[in-house]
């Protein structure tokens, strides 16, 4: 008898925590998942502000399960699950294949919403994979790098004038970090322009920063950050973005125009689209933020061999952060083992403990809400990094977290600040060239924009600087009639891909 088969959709929080309780089950697991790394979200934002390098919260997958044999890590993007013949269809690159399976855990995850405006995210890109931070990375320390060499006044401060829509966590500490890399950081690099002089402006909708914290420790957040010197602009709901700003609109109908060549959105999550592809598939309720309707054991409705986790989840009470991923995960994998063993699990329903939640502002400033417990200044902050060193996977990881934290917070310097061009234009080429988002741009040999046979050899031609500037040409090496892709950039330049085939 061929052994139990079990595919895991994602290496995330739930994806990987699945695997490794599963690690002295009698079956073989497969790990599908599209990119290599296990990526510990909580913390790309110090990865987009210079403190940790992606490394550090982002080890491959292979390396954390290389001793579990029971374990098969492919690298793949998902694109069908056939339900009723159980069989997942993928592919790496241009080559398709399909996995069977016997139980299935689907834990892919969540992207950034942009509640119908998705438009919105050429000129504000979110915060969900390692590529939004190093493109965010590439954005913030080159505003600064433009401004330098700016004589217009105004553009100067356009280009000084950072945006950070979402006042939930990721957006509190955004914006807490920039301005302190602009307060500290970045003091007395500069000999054109005062970085100091950078405005943060953070927006939100609701009354206070960190609304599922409660109205106190919301207040204190926002002390907090206006010390700082971040400019708040809450009850304002962003209806417009472009190149050259925001357009913000209050519960009052007032309106207002804010100039910003650097933008982060870090409002909303939607789940992955595979959430309403298997609610189609097995006829499981999907919400607005496509996360399927689970059971109280987590499978789906008529498929107890189909388990739904984390971010792509819909379950009273669960909340889309870390520890619900990782409880879900560890139930599920319980119920796995129970089954497979051919005993009655522990637990037949699915029950969430709140841990509480905990976000930093800044050096030595943070709030957490642990039940009734509320905490914040440097005590909070002592905590937070406590947990979130816990939580990385891998005693290298965590190592290195610690030395970069500590050389970060002592001295307020950051080792991680080198940027790249193909930092900051790449998805947007990628989307131009007819990819979609990155997470779907796993493509190889041949043309995906012309769909001929290949392999292509592309080069660019263009600026990426503002229009005011003369344009650059970079590898000029193909004819002007060669098949070619524009795109617009957000600095306001342009950029054309052409195609070659290769002989």
């Amino acid at each position: 008898m061929s052994r139990h088969r079990i595919v895991i959709i994602g290496s995330g929080f739930a994806g990987l925590t699945a695997a490794r309780r599963l690690k002295k089950v009698d079956a073989d697991i497969t790990i599908l998942a599209r990119t290599s790394h296990h990526l510990f979200q909580p913390l790309l934002y110090q990865v987009a502000t210079g403190i940790l390098s992606e490394g550090d919260i982002a080890p491959t997958t292979r390396e954390i399960l290389r001793r579990q044999k029971n374990v098969t890590v492919l690298q793949a993007l998902v694109e069908e699950i056939d339900v009723e013949a159980r069989v997942v269809k993928w592919r790496n690159h241009n080559k398709y294949e399909q996995t069977e399976y016997d139980t299935l855990i689907v834990a892919a995850g969540a992207g950034q919403s942009y509640f119908g405006n998705d438009h919105f995210a050429v000129f504000a890109p979110g915060m969900k994979t390692i590529d939004d931070a190093l493109e965010l990375r590439a954005r913030i320390f080159g505003a600064f790098e433009l401004a330098e060499i700016e004589t217009d006044p105004a553009l100067v401060g356009k280009l000084l004038t950072f945006v950070v829509v979402g006042a939930g966590p990721t957006g509190v500490e955004m914006a807490g970090q920039i301005r302190e890399l602009a307060s500290h950081t970045l003091k007395g690099e500069f000999r054109n322009i005062d970085p100091t002089k950078a405005r943060v402006i953070l927006v939100d909708g609701a009354e206070h920063p960190l609304p599922p914290f409660g109205e106190k420790l919301g207040h204190k957040t926002e002390e907090a950050l206006a010390k700082l010197g971040v400019e708040m602009k809450m009850n304002a709901f962003v209806t417009d973005v472009d190149a050259e700003g925001v357009t913000l609109k209050y519960k009052s109908g007032e309106e207002e125009r804010i100039e910003s060549v650097c933008k982060v959105w870090a409002a909303g999550v939607s789940a992955s689209p595979l959430g309403r592809a298997l609610g189609e598939a097995t006829g499981a309720e999907v919400d607005r933020a496509g996360r399927v309707t689970v059971n109280k054991d987590l499978t789906l409705p008529g498929h107890p061999e189909i388990f739904v986790l984390g971010d792509m989840m819909a379950f009273p009470g669960v909340p889309g952060v870390a520890q619900g991923a990782i409880q879900s995960a560890r139930f599920a994998a319980d119920t796995i083992a129970a089954r497979l063993a051919g005993r009655k699990p522990k637990a037949t329903e699915f029950s969430y403990f709140d841990k509480g939640s905990m976000a930093t502002i800044a050096r030595f400033k943070a709030v957490v809400k642990m039940g009734n417990t509320k905490l914040t200044g440097f005590t909070a902050w002592v905590a937070w990094c406590f947990l979130h060193l816990l939580y990385i996977v891998g005693f290298k990881s965590q190592v290195g977290t610690l030395v970069n934290w500590f050389f970060s917070f002592l001295s307020g310097a950051r080792s991680q600040r080198t940027t790249t061009n193909q930092q900051m234009v790449g998805r947007l080429a990628m989307e131009q060239l007819g990819l979609g988002h990155l997470e779907k741009a796993m493509v190889g040999i041949g043309c995906p924009r012309h769909h001929q046979e290949g392999p292509w050899c592309g080069v660019g031609t263009g600026t990426a600087l503002p229009a005011s500037h003369s344009p650059i040409t970079v590898n000029p090496l193909l004819p002007d009639d060669s098949p070619g892709v524009g795109c617009s950039f957000p600095t306001g330049g342009h950029f054309v891909i052409h195609f070659r085939k290769i002989k």
